[in-house]
């Protein structure tokens, strides 16, 4: 693991310029907190020009913690800095007519407009979906909120406020997720938030690719409870099939397959998952029992999920007796496994290395800081990072100044 403080001398660099296959996209991005940044942060990964729109007292994101040492001009923090890369920011007070007409004309030229307020406050601003539309009808606007808009089905929640921890509980993640029926916990990463907002991300590419090929925009919806309704849609399914109303959180194990589950070993953790009899007979192998092989409470899937507490004993006791890495010679490659890393242990993988999934971003001051890169690789039009977070504001004279040479960007000469 290499020290925090240099680990961004070991990361891949950003890149000169969007490359990748949304280049040349606009989007208005008038969103705050996670959700809605992430949502519109994929979306410049992939190239698009995303101009973020902020309040003169900007995001609520912006100020808060952690910062480097280094840093001493504190111009955003570390989930700003990473929800925000590849983006232009400009400052628009849309309480001000003037600013109000600075983003109409924005809308002109823009693809998209992306925002995740509750619903009503951008209509209550007069800059709602129906005004963008008549202005510019190739318009796609995007909306993320915790229980949707009325536009696309009416929730006797659409005013209420929602975080991530609301998303999961009330989208039934927490449920499913812990050690069992008292332990029910949230998901530690903000999957309430960044699943939404992935969720839109596809929204918003999929009504671009309708407007690119019949030149009308749409209004898209994401509710953050309906997005972890379906990330965790197996209670449902479960509940159809088999009539069961509550599917109890099982830990790290599987209801359908034995062995599927993280075991404890001299030096860390591992994940060994063997739910076929072919993985099953390397893994009996491996663990110097040939005879587990054809044994009947063991050879097939329905026999191991029947005697799934002896199994995972045995297997317990084995993984202890040995290193993770003594474990991934013996299995890797055969029996599907891997370590439980920490944050630190990526830093070193050789996999996260080969694959660039970890850059070093530039910061308004302080050393550059490591941040993931984008999961989504593509051979012709490469995805990447271009450009560090906005500084409040930084781009307001440079977005304005361009509005003459895009009032015209879609009408045919």
């Amino acid at each position: 693991m290499e020290d925090h403080l240099t680990a961004h001398e070991h990361a891949s660099q950003m890149i000169d310029a969007p490359t990748g296959p949304l280049t040349g996209v606009r989007i208005l991005d008038c969103t705050q907190a996670i959700a809605g940044p992430w949502s519109t942060m994929m979306l410049a990964d992939l190239g698009a020009d995303v101009i973020k729109i902020e309040a003169p007292r900007g995001d609520l994101q912006r100020p808060m913690a952690p910062y480097t040492r280094e840093d001493e001009e504190r111009a955003y923090g570390g989930s700003f800095s990473v929800y925000n890369r590849n983006k232009r920011g400009i400052v628009l007070d849309f309480t001000l007519p003037s600013d109000k007409e600075i983003f109409l004309e924005l809308v002109d030229s823009a693809d998209a407009v992306v925002e995740n307020m509750r619903a009503g406050v951008m209509d209550g601003l007069g800059l709602g979906w129906e005004v963008l539309h008549t202005r510019n009808p190739r318009l796609v606007y995007g909306a993320i909120r915790g229980f949707g808009d009325p536009r696309t089905g009416q929730s006797p929640y659409s005013d209420w406020p929602a975080y991530d921890v609301i998303a999961q509980s009330m989208g039934g993640l927490v449920a499913q997720n812990g050690n069992g029926p008292d332990n029910r916990i949230q998901v530690g990463p903000f999957v309430g938030d960044i699943y939404p907002g992935t969720i839109g991300a596809m929204g918003v590419l999929a009504a671009l690719f309708h407007a690119e090929r019949t030149g009308q925009g749409q209004f898209v919806d994401v509710a953050m409870v309906d997005s972890i309704m379906a990330l965790a849609e197996m209670g449902v399914m479960r509940y159809s099939y088999l009539g069961r109303p509550d599917t109890p959180p099982s830990g790290n194990s599987s209801d359908f397959a034995v062995p599927f589950d993280v075991f404890e070993t001299q030096d860390g953790s591992i994940a060994i998952a063997a739910p076929t009899d072919k993985h099953w007979r390397e893994l009996a192998v491996a663990m110097g029992h040939p005879e587990w092989q054809r044994a009947e409470d063991k050879a097939t899937i329905r026999a191991r999920v029947l005697n799934r507490e002896p199994i995972d004993a045995a297997l317990t006791e084995w993984a202890k007796s040995l290193s993770t890495k003594e474990i991934m010679e013996r299995i890797g490659g055969k029996v599907p496994c891997g370590p439980v890393n920490l944050p630190g242990d990526l830093f070193g993988d050789e996999h996260v290395k080969s694959r660039g999934m970890l850059v070093a971003v530039d910061q308004p001051s302080g050393r550059p800081i490591v941040q993931v890169a984008s999961p989504i690789k593509m051979t012709g039009t490469p995805t990447g990072v271009h450009r560090r977070a906005p500084k409040l504001g930084e781009h307001t004279d440079e977005v304005i100044a361009e509005l003459g040479s895009l009032q015209n960007r879609f009408k045919t000469p």
